[in-house]
């Protein structure tokens, strides 16, 4: 087996952070990014992130869109508080910023991925890949599950929430 075959075997295989195998449907390209992630059940805040930041028709367009979706622990693991603030009204500038942190403009998948590379989000940031034999990562976060494809973009499941950098 070759290096390239052993990670994407790894990424695709991969345990999330509560050591359950994080298993996704055969994913046949005629579902958007949006509704990959309401039929996964450990998305559902991101799902309920999203909604509260207007995105849904942004992730339901055309695209494509490399999506890095943190898991509900990713979410949970914030700081006490950070996730209620942030859907609230008042706080939907931010919580944009941050969701557009965790999408690139076209599709990207673990096989276009290197060490180092940098990767411009939609918010205007980049973020920093991390590969390795040990997995590859996003500013960080390790991706838990790669290459969920959908008819407008794919999906990398990560363990963390990835934050902008501070203005």
């Amino acid at each position: 087996m070759n290096t390239l075959t052993a990670l994407i075997f790894s990424l695709v295989f991969s345990f999330n952070m509560s050591t359950e195998l994080v298993v996704t449907e055969p994913v046949t390209e005629d579902k958007d990014i949006v509704s990959l992630a309401v039929e996964t059940e450990f998305l559902s805040t991101l799902v309920a992130a999203v909604q509260a930041g207007d995105l849904v028709e942004v992730l339901q367009g055309d695209g494509p869109f490399t999506v890095f979706a943190p898991t509900n622990e990713a979410f949970a693991s914030l700081p006490e508080g950070t996730l209620a603030s942030l859907l609230k009204p008042e706080n939907k500038d931010q919580l944009v910023s941050i969701l557009t942190y965790h999408v690139v403009a076209g599709k990207v998948m673990s096989g276009d991925l290197s060490n180092g590379m940098k990767a411009a989000t939609v918010n205007g940031n980049s973020v920093t890949i991390g590969v390795s034999d040990k997995g590859v990562t996003v500013n960080g976060a390790n991706v838990t599950t790669a290459d969920i494809s959908a008819k407008n973009g794919v999906v990398h499941v990560i363990d963390k929430v990835i934050l902008p950098p501070a203005k």
